[in-house]
C-alpha cells in the first residue's frame, strides 16, 4: 500500500507570503511559524510513516482568530489542517505542502466548570487527562480515557470520536459531549447543544463528533463530567489459547453483564508490557483479559462471581486480583503504556477495525494466519469488550518490504473485519490509513450521501483535504460552487 497524496497547487503555493502576511496580522507574535526546520515539527502525526511539511503553521488563541483565519483562507482557496496534538494513529493531522496547518494547543483552558449540572466547558486544546485533573479534587471524573490521554486534546477526540479502555460502561466521546462551538469554513462561530442533556432539532453534534475536521473547526467543548465510584477493581484472567479468552468476552457481553473495562493483550503483548511496567502480568499464558468492576465492594463482589464463573467454563488458568491501589495502577500502566512499550522493541501499525463481540474468537485467529502468512509478529492489545481490535503489526521500518506487507497485513485485516459485520475503525478514525479502503465498507451510492454532506459544510473542499474519502470518491459540486481543485496524486 503507497498512500497518495494530491500535489500541491502552484497556485496556492505563489501565495505564500501573502497567505504568512495575513495571518500574521491575524495572530501577531509568534503564532505564526514559516520558517521550514520550524515547520518540520508538523510534518506528521503518529502515522510517521508518511510526512509532508505544510506551508505555513498558525496558533491561534481565541476563536475570533480562528475564524479570521477560516474565513480568509476559504477566501483565498487556501487548504486548512486543524491539529490538536497530532497523536492520530491514522494520518489525520498529516498536512499538505500547499496548506496551513491550524493548531489549537494554545487554547487550552477550563472556561466554566458546574458540579451542579455535572459540565464543563473547555477550549479544545486542552489535553484529555487535564479535564479529568480539574475536577478529581471534587470527585467527578471525565470518562473517555484514550491511552494517548496524557497529551491528546480533546478536539482531536472529538474529530475522531475517540473512546478507550473505560469506554464499555460509559461511552466514547459521542456519548460524553453536551455541546460545541464550531467555526465554520467561512469563519461564521455556531454553537451547538450546551448544558442541557438533550437539544432541539437535528443531531449536529452527532455529525460533528467523528467528522475528522472535515466540517468545522471545534474550539469550544462542553463535556459530561461524572461521578467517580465508589471503588474501581481491576482483575487479571489468564488462558492457554486466545478462543478461551475470546470467548469468555462473547459470553460476558451475551450475559448481560457490563463491566467498566474488558482489555485483551496476547501473550506477546503480555511480554512486551511485563517488561516496560513491571504490572504483574502472568507470563505463562497465550492471551490475557483485564477486567475491571466498580461500586461497593458488594456490588464487585457480585459481579466479579459471575464473570469467574463464565471465565471458569472457558478453563481459565489465571485469576489475579488486585489488592490494592498500587497493584491497580500499576495494571493500568501497563495497559496504557501498551503502544510505547511496543515501539521499544519493534515498529509498528496499529490497525483499528471494529466488530460484533460474538466474532472475536474467528477474528483473534484470522489476524494471527493473516500476520503469519505475511512472515510477520502481531502484538494484540484492544478494547474487547465493545469489540474495538488494535493489532499491533511489527515490522522494521529499515526494510521496505518489510513495511509493505505489514501494510498489507494490516488491510487484510480490515477487510476481515467488515467482512464479519464489523467496520473499519472504532476511534482512531479513517484519515489517510483507511481512506482507501473505505470502498470495502462503502459503494458509491454510500460515499456520494456523505460527500453531499462535505460539499455542503466546506464547498472548495479545503479543510482537512485528502482524507477520509477515496481520491476518486464520487462528488456532486453544490449550483455555483467552484470547480474543485485537481487530485493528480503524488
Amino acid at each position: 500500500m503507497t498512500i497518495a497524496f494530491p500535489e500541491p497547487r502552484p497556485d496556492v503555493l505563489a501565495k505564500r507570503d501573502e497567505v504568512i502576511a495575513r495571518l500574521r496580522q491575524i495572530v501577531p507574535g509568534e503564532g505564526v511559524i514559516s520558517e521550514e526546520n520550524e515547520r518540520r515539527a508538523f510534518e506528521t502525526d503518529a502515522l510517521t510513516s508518511y510526512r509532508r511539511v505544510p506551508m505555513v503553521v498558525v496558533l491561534p488563541e481565541t476563536t475570533e482568530q480562528v475564524a479570521e483565519i477560516l474565513r480568509f483562507c476559504h477566501q483565498e482557496g487556501v487548504p486548512v489542517v486543524a491539529r490538536g496534538a497530532g497523536t492520530s494513529l491514522a494520518g489525520g493531522a498529516i498536512p499538505q505542502e500547499d496548506a496551513v496547518v491550524l493548531g489549537v494547543a494554545k487554547m487550552n483552558q477550563v472556561l466554566e466548570t458546574n458540579f451542579a449540572d455535572r459540565t464543563m466547558r473547555v477550549q479544545s486544546g486542552i489535553t484529555n487527562l487535564a479535564i479529568s485533573g480539574e475536577v478529581a479534587h471534587a470527585g467527578f471524573f471525565y470518562a473517555p480515557d484514550p491511552s494517548s490521554q496524557l497529551a491528546c486534546t480533546i478536539a482531536g477526540n472529538v474529530a475522531m470520536n475517540s473512546g478507550g479502555a473505560h469506554c464499555l460502561k460509559y461511552g466514547v466521546t459521542a456519548n460524553n459531549i453536551l455541546g460545541l462551538k464550531l467555526v465554520t469554513v467561512e469563519g461564521e462561530v455556531v454553537d451547538i447543544g450546551g448544558e442541557a442533556l438533550d437539544s432541539g432539532g437535528y443531531d449536529l453534534i452527532g455529525l460533528i463528533v467523528g467528522s475528522e475536521g472535515q466540517l468545522g473547526v471545534v474550539t469550544e467543548v462542553t463535556v459530561r463530567i461524572l461521578r467517580s465510584a465508589e471503588g474501581a477493581r481491576p482483575v487479571l484472567f489468564g488462558f492457554d489459547e486466545i478462543g478461551q479468552a475470546g470467548r469468555t468476552v462473547a459470553d460476558i457481553i451475551g450475559a448481560g453483564i457490563i463491566p467498566v473495562a474488558i482489555e485483551y493483550m496476547d501473550k506477546q503483548a503480555i511480554e512486551i508490557c511485563e517488561a516496560f511496567a513491571h504490572a504483574g502480568y502472568p507470563l505463562d499464558v497465550e492471551a490475557m483479559l483485564i477486567i475491571e468492576v466498580e461500586g461497593s465492594d458488594a456490588e464487585m463482589d457480585a459481579t466479579l462471581a459471575r464473570i469467574v464463573t463464565i471465565a471458569k467454563t472457558h478453563d481459565v488458568k489465571v485469576i489475579k486480583e488486585s489488592k490494592s491501589a498500587m497493584e491497580t495502577a500499576a495494571i493500568w500502566k501497563g495497559r496504557k503504556s501498551a503502544f510505547g512499550a511496543t515501539g521499544r522493541v519493534a515498529d509498528y501499525i496499529c490497525m483499528d477495525g471494529t466488530i460484533p463481540t460474538g466474532r472475536l474468537p474467528e477474528v483473534l485467529e484470522g489476524i494471527d494466519r493473516i500476520v503469519k502468512g505475511y512472515g510477520l509478529r502481531v502484538a494484540n492489545v484492544f478494547h474487547a469488550g465493545d469489540g474495538n481490535l488494535h493489532p499491533l503489526v511489527m515490522f522494521n521500518v529499515n526494510d521496505p518490504e518489510e513495511q509493505v506487507k505489514a501494510e498489507h497485513a494490516g488491510e487484510d485485516i480490515l477487510r476481515l473485519c467488515v467482512q464479519v459485520g464489523g467496520c473499519l475503525t472504532g476511534e482512531h478514525g479513517v484519515g489517510i490509513e483507511k481512506r482507501d479502503l473505505m470502498r470495502e465498507q462503502f459503494n458509491d451510492t454510500d460515499l456520494l450521501q456523505q460527500t453531499r454532506i462535505k460539499s455542503a459544510l466546506d464547498p472548495k473542499w479545503i479543510l482537512n483535504p485528502a482524507k477520509v474519502f477515496p481520491l476518486d470518491a464520487p462528488r456532486e459540486p453544490l449550483p455555483g460552487a467552484p470547480a474543485e481543485p485537481p487530485r493528480q496524486a503524488a
